[in-house]
């Protein structure tokens, strides 16, 4: 099961290679590793016992190859005097640039990743079935990357055909006379298996060899994929703990000689400040990280070096204990590549193992202010010609900007249209018989502008502007809730894991309620101010409710919305968004900001 590097990879790599030896050579022969083996060779230098292995590492890129818009695109940053400035990061001309840098000097260089290379993918990407994000890590020279949830969008078959390669089975090849490649780098994915045969979807492991180094990578997504990608997805297949899936893989590569150990882990954990540069370690109250990928890291064997997390798009560098007692690097690196992890791994050759006490790590920003990488810059601007066409579609007509992302309110205008789309779309008691719609803020991802972007003209909503107002194309779940869960629902915006940090839902034509900001916690719902069509909500009854599947997987702080049951999946939220501006609005009755009326604050 084991790979070595790609042959023009290693050609790319040979001069590096040489010149580091050399330097390496030179460092030695000054100032010999600590325990040096005096095995000399002619001139009476003492063979070096370690070399360094340097892991380049990175997660939940979701195919944002140009620099992320807005405030998705900034990064945290503590500064000297203890304040926190946000530093605007990310897109694929600054990543490929900074590995390349960081690369630099170090022969012995991986570069890996954590799952979420690709879906919920910008137009650019998603149009092409991440095609493009594809080809951008294969020049980027990623090494290996494990799975995560959105690998399973599309499917197995999909998610195969990007690691193989050939024209998408439905839509055929994008590119006139160009087969798509595939991946050059494994994709691993150890815990996903096929029902039928208990195989492994894709390669449980690789590893990665050179001048007699050996590095075994292992990865796995997290074994509640199915609970947030959609049926259709994860069919046909089994997901497996993170934990027995790692120790037992890592049990094969020792038993093959593989000492040195990775696991790629497509989970993750909160630490407990979200600026990059923060030290997890420090021993204050509070301090430290939480989250789902502590109890995986302590159970995993102690044989594993080093875990290489994702999924909750942060950025941390911590320690936490193995079973055996010792500290263990758990590293994880934000998302849509604006930050990087560099871990230096000290190997040593007589044992074939990492020297785990002297394994450091750190996570570096994606800095928009240095040089683009040219090669990146071009396949933006060759895929940017090939997706014009469809991203300059119109949709619809608006009269004013309709503001979402750029609103501060908790009632945003755009929300109310996504939602009010939303329950169009599946009110029909054949879409799933929605009476009420509720949508996550965070994720609408923009404005929608009056002004034109190209050349369609002002007040026309094209395509790729709908798209970056809704990129991440989450299926749309009808669930049963009763109107006691609807309550606790609202009062969790505002309480719990959003108590610091309201996240105001918005909600569909019809549902309104009064929000007291006077009071704290889940208080400042009134309760009985809660309506649907005017009547009371009744706490018995229950109530079809449209969401999107990450709000309906509980997300954003929302633990009860993932209780639903007798589940539907419906269409898209692009989709229906799209429909919903087809059918009301036109260029002589464009769509107007619509009122927001529906949440009563209180302040």
């Amino acid at each position: 099961m084991s790979a070595t590097p790609q042959k023009n990879r290693a050609a790319r790599r040979a001069l590096a290679a040489v010149a580091g030896l050399a330097t390496l050579g030179a460092l030695a022969a000054a100032a010999p590793a600590a325990g040096a083996q005096g095995h000399g060779h002619g001139h009476g230098h003492p063979k070096p016992r370690t070399v360094d292995v340097q892991l380049l590492s990175f997660n939940d890129l979701h195919g944002n190859l140009e620099p992320p818009a807005g405030s998705a695109g900034n990064v945290n940053e503590i500064q000297a005097d203890g304040t926190v400035k946000a530093v605007p990061a990310g897109g694929v001309e600054y990543l490929a640039s900074s590995l390349r840098t960081a690369r630099k000097g170090n022969p012995y260089s991986i570069t890996a990743a954590a799952g979420d290379m690709v879906g919920a993918s910008p137009l650019l990407s998603g149009l092409f079935h991440d095609e493009p994000t594809v080809e951008a890590l294969n020049k980027i020279d990623l090494d290996v990357s494990a799975v995560g949830n959105h690998e399973f969008d599309e499917g197995s078959a999909e998610l195969t055909r990007l690691q193989k390669g050939g024209c998408h089975p439905t839509e055929g090849c994008f590119e006139k006379g160009k087969k798509f490649k595939g991946a050059d780098f494994p994709y691993l994915a150890a815990n996903a298996t096929y029902e039928k045969t208990g195989k492994p979807v894709l390669k449980p492991y690789s590893v990665w060899k050179k001048n007699g180094v050996k590095v075994g990578f292992i990865g796995v997504t997290l074994e509640g994929t199915p609970n947030i990608v959609t049926a259709e997805g994860v069919k046909g297949l089994k997901f497996h703990d993170e934990i027995d899936t790692v120790n037992k893989y890592a049990k094969e590569l020792d038993r093959q000689g593989v000492k040195s150990i990775v696991a790629l882990i497509h989970e993750g954990g909160a630490p407990a400040s979200d600026s990059y540069n923060y030290d997890c370690d420090s021993p204050g109250p509070g301090d430290g990280i939480s989250g789902p990928i502590v109890e995986i890291a302590k159970g995993i064997t102690p044989k594993v070096d080093a875990l290489v997390t994702g999924h909750t798009h942060q950025a941390y560098a911590c320690t936490v204990p193995d079973p055996a007692g010792n500290d263990r690097m758990v590293t994880s690196a934000s998302s849509f590549g604006k930050v990087y992890t560099d871990t230096t791994l000290t190997y040593d050759l007589r044992t074939k193992d990492i020297v785990r006490t002297k394994v450091k790590s750190a996570n570096h920003v994606v800095t928009r202010n240095q040089a683009k990488a040219q090669d990146m810059t071009d396949l933006i601007a060759r895929w940017n010609k090939t997706a014009a066409p469809i991203a300059g579609a119109p949709q619809g007509f608006i009269s004013a900007d309709i503001n979402g992302r750029g609103s501060t309110a908790p009632e945003k205008p755009l929300g109310n249209v996504i939602a009010d789309a939303q329950l169009a779309g599946l009110s029909p008691a054949d879409k799933g018989g929605a009476q009420v719609a509720f949508m996550n803020p965070g994720g609408i991802r923009a404005d929608l502008v009056y002004a034109a972007s190209g050349s369609e003209g002002d007040g026309v909503v094209t395509y790729g502007e709908a798209f970056t107002v809704q990129p991440f194309t989450n299926m749309m779940n009808v669930v049963d809730l009763t109107g006691a869960q609807l309550l606790t629902a609202l009062q969790q915006q505002v309480s719990g894991a959003n108590e610091a940090s309201p996240k105001i839902l918005q909600v569909s034509k019809g549902f309104t309620y009064t929000l007291d900001m006077t009071k704290t916690g889940a208080a400042r719902i009134v309760t009985d101010s809660v309506k649907l069509d005017g009547a009371a909500l009744d706490p018995a009854k229950t109530y079809r409710v449209a969401m999107n599947e990450f709000l309906g997987g509980g997300g954003d702080g929302f633990p009860v919305l993932g209780q639903g049951t007798n589940k539907l999946v419906g269409a898209s939220d692009l989709d229906l968004f799209n429909a919903y501006l087809a059918a009301n609005s036109s260029a002589t009755a464009p769509l107007a900001p619509p009122a927001t009326d529906r949440i009563t604050v209180v302040k």
